[in-house]
């Protein structure tokens, strides 16, 4: 049997620690993948600064991490769609409540992942940029695609124009340029926002027309952009993103529903080791507020607002609709980019925590990802 480690959480508000760790088994609907590289998500460290707020439920010690791209090494008994020896990304769900087991987080060498939450990848696809997408496909699918968020038509590899448009606030970020693509290809016009050193790349993703979120005026000049367009509703990805969306919504004719992908606070000042005691509360309660003031905005004016959680989609139709019906033809093909670049920091598991520190300060277009050495 192979060697586990895992780069182990084990408390909260801990550094990571490298240990060895169980070899895992997979259940009849999982697969084990041998992990050749690794991503880094805001999720990540705000589960390691801000998990006793956040992620409440989770037991230490704990394995994070939702993204990874790897070899098949074992599949369970029910599992039709992969075969040892296969490449793919997946979505690790190790820290959902439902699944909230070590074995089924990213940051080790053996993870366990659900077959419907698995893509395989093509041969000329390197493993340190399929790294980048799985999280980010997750919650942007979620978004548009789940019933109970914006509901749209799902992708294809010919999609038909629907004459209407999605706006996505925050189109330069991960799970930005993965909602662009996913919108293009499910027959859908994009207008986004980004910084103007990004305006050409999220164009390249598919964005129809990029807005400068810094701008003073970009909310008027999206309610204008919108005056003869249908909103098919809206994704808000950033502190602020979520009322600035409020008010195009409600100037808007069409589909007055934001999918929240980020929480009007930042949790930032958490994960300082000298952060004042009363920082913490200062969050709760910035926290409880801001969503208060955001109902109290969007209400009035029929606007509808629901926060994405990125691994809903494994419960309902939206995991297979993408992992499997969509994303291996779309890569394939080269219809879909992985996205962002990835930014690669480390070789191994003890360069988890300075990844976990590089993201925390911030990175603009890129996914910072760890590769790690065979075993």
């Amino acid at each position: 049997m192979a060697i586990n480690a895992a780069a182990w959480s084990n408390a909260k508000n801990a550094s990571l620690e490298v240990a060895e760790a169980p070899y895992p088994a997979p259940g009849d609907d999982q697969i084990v993948v041998r992990n050749h590289a690794v991503a880094i998500n805001p999720l990540d460290w705000i589960i390691q600064v801000a998990g006793g707020l956040t992620y409440r439920w989770l037991q230490y010690p704990a394995v994070i991490g939702s993204d990874l791209a790897g070899e098949v090494v074992e599949v369970g008994k029910s599992v039709t769609l992969f075969q040892v020896g296969d490449r793919v990304l997946a979505h690790a769900v190790g820290t959902d409540k439902d699944s909230n087991r070590a074995a089924e987080g990213a940051f080790q060498h053996y993870t366990v992942v659900l077959e419907r939450m698995t893509s395989p990848l093509p041969d000329t696809l390197a493993y340190e940029n399929a790294a980048v997408l799985p999280l980010a496909v997750s919650t942007a699918a979620s978004a548009l695609f789940q019933k109970d968020q914006l509901g749209l038509r799902h992708p294809t590899q010919s999609p038909q124009p629907t004459g209407q448009t999605v706006l996505i606030w925050g189109g330069s970020t991960s799970v930005g340029s993965n909602a662009i693509q996913l919108a293009v290809a499910a027959g859908y016009d994009v207008i986004t926002t980004a910084s103007p050193h990004n305006f050409d790349y999220v164009a390249s993703l598919g964005a129809s027309l990029v807005f400068d979120y810094n701008d003073p005026k970009v909310v008027n000049d999206l309610v204008a952009a919108f005056a003869d367009r249908t909103l098919a509703g809206a994704i808000a990805i950033g502190t602020t993103a979520a009322s600035a969306c409020v008010r195009i919504a409600a100037a808007s004719k069409g589909n007055k529903f934001i999918a929240i992908a980020t929480p009007p606070v930042s949790f930032e000042r958490l994960g300082d080791a000298d952060r004042p005691s009363f920082v913490t509360f200062r969050t709760i309660f910035r926290l409880i507020t801001s969503n208060i003031g955001l109902q109290l905005q969007a209400r009035p004016r029929g606007v509808r607002l629901k926060y994405i959680f990125g691994t809903s989609l494994k419960s309902n139709e939206v995991s297979t609709a993408i992992y499997r019906d969509f994303l291996p033809a779309a890569l394939a093909g080269g219809r879909y980019v992985p996205a962002p670049q990835p930014l690669v920091v480390g070789k191994g598991l003890h360069d988890l925590q300075h990844a976990l520190d590089i993201q925390r300060k911030g990175v603009s277009a890129q996914k910072v990802v760890v590769t790690l050495a065979s075993n």
